[in-house]
């Protein structure tokens, strides 16, 4: 008689979710689904709705991919998928009405693919951690940090890191806020980039070339986030450096630094730019750049992840400016992984290919305990 094979390790992806960033993140679980190992991992698609529902998503990443310009989106459909809640059990239970709920097996591992608000700000992490099931990426207070990008910056900045400037637009009713912003807002000089602070892939971000444009963008962005930030204008380069969480106890790995650069057909490197528009961007790997530039990019970037207590991955944003000195612009707890995503390039021009990459993160997850760390 044969030995009985080994199981394969279960992975729950878990994509989609509530923010305005649902399309993007449905993106990437399908990149990710279309390259994992499937001879040693057992994968478990898990869609979030819009709303919010948890469903068994589809195995197919060609029905999670951008087809003529028709953003994919989770449907809600299928059994109500539940994940474990408590320490001691890791199964996936889906309740269909009418049905006995079926219990699919224990979880070993989640890869959660969520980005923005309700997945990829700690709350998500949080759930994971009250469960004790291992996952990729940050923990709760990096997720959370990561996510706001004015805390961010308050942080990085304590932590002496160079960060740019901004003026911050609190909750709550505008019209108390109007002198005060308008006025701090003037002492940055114009133009502005207007920003949700919660929220990614440049949804809700507008550029403004004077005083008579700030309250719109306000609004606006308000419609993605009560809380906003305004941020000076950086006129340089957009450079990005990938984060891996090294090995226990040492410095985190960094990537290749990697250009963004936009021709005149969109102002900045917005929605249409990042995930709609290859022709009119182009994603340098390796940035053209001075060795000593790219070398101090890396040391700043691991000193920002480590600095948030980051943990898996992250990329690190910058801007370039002239003279060859950088600014901290984001950093980015999980970033996408979209065929146009940045993050694999770097790592794939650093000698970690896609599939390498999605292993790393996994395995380097399933070894790291949940719980105070």
């Amino acid at each position: 008689m044969s030995a009985p094979q080994p199981r394969r390790v279960r992975v729950a992806v878990v994509f989609g979710g509530r923010s305005s960033e649902h399309a993007i993140s449905c993106v990437t679980a399908g990149s990710v689904l279309r390259v994992i190992d499937r001879d040693r991992y057992d994968v478990v698609p898990i869609g979030v709705t819009p709303k919010g529902r948890w469903v068994l998503g589809p195995s197919d990443p060609a029905r999670l991919a951008i087809s003529d310009g028709r953003l994919p989106e989770v449907a809600d459909e299928g059994g109500t998928v539940v994940l474990p809640s408590s320490p001691g059990s890791a199964e996936i239970i889906v309740s269909e009405p009418g049905a006995v709920p079926r219990v699919l097996g224990e979880v070993d591992v989640v890869l959660p693919l969520l980005h923005g608000p309700y997945g990829e700000d700690g709350t998500l992490q949080g759930m994971l951690e009250l469960a004790g099931v291992p996952y990729v990426g940050s923990g709760v207070l990096a997720s959370a940090v990561g996510m706001d990008k004015h805390y961010m910056k308050v942080v990085l900045a304590a932590a002496g890191l160079p960060v740019c400037r901004h003026v911050l637009v609190e909750p709550g009713p505008w019209e108390p806020q109007r002198g005060r912003v308008a006025a701090e807002v003037a002492g940055l000089g114009w133009p502005v980039f207007v920003k949700p602070a919660r929220a990614g892939s440049s949804i809700g971000i507008t550029k403004v070339d004077g005083p008579g444009g700030l309250e719109a963008a306000v609004l606006d962005a308000r419609r993605h986030d009560p809380k906003v930030i305004v941020e000076e204008a950086v006129h340089g380069r957009e450079v990005e450096c990938g984060v891996l969480q090294g090995r226990p106890g040492g410095p985190p790995d960094t990537s290749v630094v990697g250009e963004i650069r936009v021709d005149d057909t969109h102002e900045f490197y917005d929605f249409d730019a990042k995930y709609l528009d290859e022709e009119h961007v182009s994603l340098d790997v390796p940035a053209d750049i001075p060795d000593d530039v790219a070398g101090q990019a890396r040391s700043l970037a691991a000193k920002a992840f480590t600095t948030l207590s980051c943990e898996g991955l992250a990329r690190v944003d910058f801007f370039l400016r002239t003279g060859d000195s950088l600014l901290l612009n984001e950093v980015n707890t999980m970033p996408g992984f979209t065929p146009t995503s940045m993050f694999p390039m770097l790592w794939a021009a650093t000698g970690l290919d896609y599939p390498a990459l999605v292993d790393r993160l996994l395995t380097t997850a399933l070894v790291r305990p949940t719980g105070l760390r």
